[in-house]
């Protein structure tokens, strides 16, 4: 649950790579408790925004504060409460999980106690395969031992680029319902870059979309999605009738779908009371109304309004 105070605040954040602008202007509020999406098209700026989190690059302009501190000059007390997975996490393959994280949580001075590792590799859902080699891991696999890495060090905050990429379905819902956990059961802020839209859409609580570089909106994931033109669907007793009363009225141009029982009318949310005592006071039985606008579709919206301001 957010708290609403702030773990990484960017502001006027800007990377440019030669003549090439990555990042521009760009500005960011994650909360305590957040799960944060990070969405954008390739080449918006995602991963370079993620490595300059994590001083992997260093931002051509503008300011980071993590836990309310600068970044350029608190980094490494910072980056000791950040656990990251910035595209695929790479282990050795012929040694065992238990070794891998042994070795790797020794270079970062992590805990490495049996009981910690152990614990971790319980977190998710490993520890049966404690000393089975990760050349014999799934992908899926791989990228939760990824996290029990990240984990080792107890970070108050976790930042994954792209953790669903190139899992199966059972591995997507395995690492959502990770996530999930982390955030609710161990108090972890979440930050989370991805480009599928419904796992971020079913998870995350507050959202930024970036395109070009700079941040396009960002907010409450549901205040979002609720505000601006949307799709309702109408399940209506006699589509005849409904087709017929809609032609004649002043939302006979917004009606994008129409099938046995269900039309859909892309409107203002607001409007929807209105058209609902509309086929009331034509005698049409209103059976069912649903929003059906999904993130997919406020993403492509926002980003196609963006291409061409």
């Amino acid at each position: 649950m957010s708290s609403g105070i702030p773990v990484i605040e960017a502001k006027n954040l800007s990377k440019n790579f030669g003549n090439v602008q990555a990042v521009e202007n760009l500005d960011l509020t994650v909360c305590e408790g957040d799960i944060f999406g990070f969405l954008g098209p390739n080449g918006a700026g995602k991963s370079t925004t993620i490595r300059m989190l994590l001083t992997l690059i260093k931002p051509s302009s503008g300011d980071i504060h993590i836990f309310g501190k600068s970044l350029f000059s608190h980094r490494n007390e910072i980056l000791r409460n950040i656990g990251a997975i910035v595209e695929k996490p790479d282990f050795y393959l012929y040694l065992t999980a238990y070794r891998n994280l042994e070795l790797l949580g020794r270079i970062s001075g992590a805990n490495t106690s049996e009981k910690s590792i152990m614990e971790m590799l319980r977190l998710v859902n490993l520890h049966e395969r404690a000393h089975s080699k990760v050349k014999t891991f799934s992908y899926g696999m791989k990228q939760r031992l990824g996290i029990a890495q990240a984990l080792l060090h107890d970070p108050k905050l976790i930042i994954l680029d792209e953790p669903t990429n190139g899992l199966d379905p059972v591995g997507v819902k395995e690492m959502r319902d990770l996530i999930l956990m982390l955030a609710k059961e161990r108090n972890k802020t979440i930050f989370l870059s991805s480009h599928i839209l419904p796992e971020v859409e079913m998870i995350a609580n507050r959202m930024a979309i970036i395109n070009k570089g700079t941040t396009v909106v960002q907010g409450e994931v549901r205040q979002l999605l609720n505000g601006g033109r949307t799709t309702i669907r109408f399940t209506v007793n006699n589509m005849e009738k409904a087709k017929g009363v809609l032609a004649q009225s002043r939302w006979s141009n917004v009606v994008t779908h129409f099938d046995t029982t269900d039309i859909h009318l892309e409107v203002e949310n607001e409007e929807t009371a209105e058209i609902n005592r509309f086929f009331v006071h034509n005698d049409v039985e209103i059976t069912a109304i649903e929003s059906t606008r999904s993130l997919e579709e406020f993403f492509l919206s926002i980003t196609k309004e963006s291409d061409n301001g």
